[in-house]
């Protein structure tokens, strides 16, 4: 997500943040190439001249020229503008209203509206507790309604029974009329989309919002479409009154100009972003989080709470004091992999630590690969509790046995044995120490322990730094540290 304009942006501010003091001219000249990097985002050049126009006016005052770090000050600058671009606050869904709250899906076909409304639904049911039904108002497209029923089915979100030959304000009224003596929350309505903009299109949406009165009109656009989704949102904006745009896979877009575009275009807030095809793979949108991203700033908001959601506090609990006394089985290397895989992978997670954006482009040279992180699993998978338990009884026979079971190497066997008995290794130096209260001291910025270093030195070893993982195989000058590079090689 943003990938392409969060290496050139940071290349850029990277020479800004090397300079003790700065002229009117290098940041003119930094403002030029940040026009650049806007343009080959596919930004559209009417957002990419005000963004411009407004950050060089605050770069150039006195105050920034005279800062004490300069460099500093004007990534500061361009953040907030980039936040402002994004849309300031995040906007939440308007639900405080007399039940049933509607909501009216609108959008072009092939935008993912469907899937957005149960991964929506989904996340209003399982995060804020509501009582959500979805109806597909779609009579057009082929199955476009059993889609939706299977999809509520998967997402354990009920949906509104299918009338054959029923016309999409006739369902309208049902699925209201149906919502209010069963006491639901939220009503989804899922309509038709269409290939390209015409007035049926605008006509029966007009027809189902006057029946339905929704407190949400999200308009769902594919952000790999890139100016054409900008051009999309701006011709429903002059047809209905839109409160909210959904984005959907921004997991793939590498270049981010639909997002950048959208609010200043159509004065409509981003309210989700798609981040893959799963019906959890769905983001609020927090424009300072993602200014912060695009930056190379990190996000280390959004990866707590990615951790609060994957992580179970009783489990956590049971390997905190297992890990005090120095004990740490393939049992609790298992969880803990999961755990990474729940919050989205590494690369995703050092996207989102400070100072870690050039640990993805370390990990892509390096062959790191999420799927390692699959085949780890399916190795521990294929072993009996009691190996599982006590890794030190598995002899060569078994791990022919084991490899065969996972499907992979006797060698990968090998190098996993490996890797858990360093983390065991390092659980009891930990120990040691004084335990996690002492280590935690250590991180702050102490010496010694581990790697011989701090929290710093740590993760320096991720961008190619000196330091390492403990328990990973220490360090490795240049790279990863090696036997986090042996793991997660395709």
């Amino acid at each position: 997500m943003f990938d392409s304009l969060s290496d050139r942006l940071t290349g850029v501010f990277d020479k800004l943040r090397g300079r003790g003091a700065l002229s009117e001219d290098d940041v003119r000249t930094a403002m030029r190439e940040v026009r650049i990097a806007l343009l080959e985002a596919d930004v559209a050049l009417p957002v990419v001249r005000e963004f411009v126009d407004r950050a060089t006016d605050r770069a150039v005052g006195g105050d920034v020229l005279r800062s004490v770090t300069p460099g500093q000050m004007v990534v500061k600058i361009v953040s907030d503008t980039l936040t402002e671009f994004l849309g300031s606050d995040s906007s939440d869904l308007m639900l405080d209203v007399t039940p049933p709250a509607v909501i009216m899906m609108v959008g072009l076909q092939g935008s993912g509206k469907t899937t957005t409304t149960a991964k929506i639904a989904k996340r209003l049911k399982e995060k804020e507790r509501k009582k959500v039904m979805m109806a597909s108002l779609d009579v057009n497209r082929p199955a476009a309604q059993e889609q939706l029923a299977v999809l509520g089915q998967q997402a354990d979100v009920a949906t509104l029974p299918i009338v054959a030959g029923q016309q999409p304000v006739d369902i309208a009224r049902r699925a209201l009329q149906a919502a209010k003596l069963q006491g639901y929350d939220v009503v989804m309505l899922d309509t038709a989309g269409r290939l390209h903009v015409d007035q049926a299109l605008m006509d029966e949406m007009k027809a189902v919002a006057d029946v339905a009165t929704p407190q949400e009109i999200l308009l769902v656009v594919d952000s790999l479409t890139g100016q054409d989704a900008v051009n999309v949102a701006k011709n429903f904006t002059e047809q209905v009154p839109l409160t909210g745009v959904v984005l959907t896979r921004m997991d793939g877009d590498a270049r981010g100009g639909a997002a950048l575009s959208m609010r200043f275009v159509t004065g409509a807030p981003i309210k989700f972003a798609g981040t893959g095809e799963k019906l959890d793979a769905i983001e609020p949108f927090h424009p300072a989080r993602v200014a912060q991203r695009i930056l190379g700033m990190g996000d280390v908001v959004s990866l707590v709470e990615k951790a609060a959601e994957a992580i179970d506090a009783e489990e956590a609990d049971k390997l905190a004091k297992k890990m005090a006394k120095g004990q740490f089985d393939l049992n609790d290397m298992r969880m803990q992999l999961k755990q990474v895989q729940q919050m989205g992978g590494l690369g995703a997670m050092a996207g989102m630590i400070p100072g870690l954006k050039k640990a993805q482009a370390a990990m892509a040279q390096s062959g790191a690969n999420d799927k390692a992180l699959v085949h780890l699993d399916a190795i521990i998978g294929s072993m009996t509790p009691k190996e599982r338990e006590r890794p030190a009884i598995i002899n060569a026979k078994r791990k022919i046995r084991i490899a065969k079971g996972a499907g992979r190497t006797v060698q990968e066997v090998n190098k996993l044995l490996k890797m858990h008995q360093e983390m065991e290794t390092a659980m009891k130096k930990i120990r040691k120490m004084g335990g996690f209260g002492a280590l935690a001291k250590m991180f702050m910025g102490g010496k010694g322990g581990l790697g011989g270093g701090g929290m710093g030195d740590m993760l320096g070893g991720l961008g190619g730094g000196a330091g390492g993982l403990p328990g990973l195989g220490g360090g490795a000058p240049g790279g990863l540290p090696p036997n986090f590079q042996k793991f997660l090689k395709k």
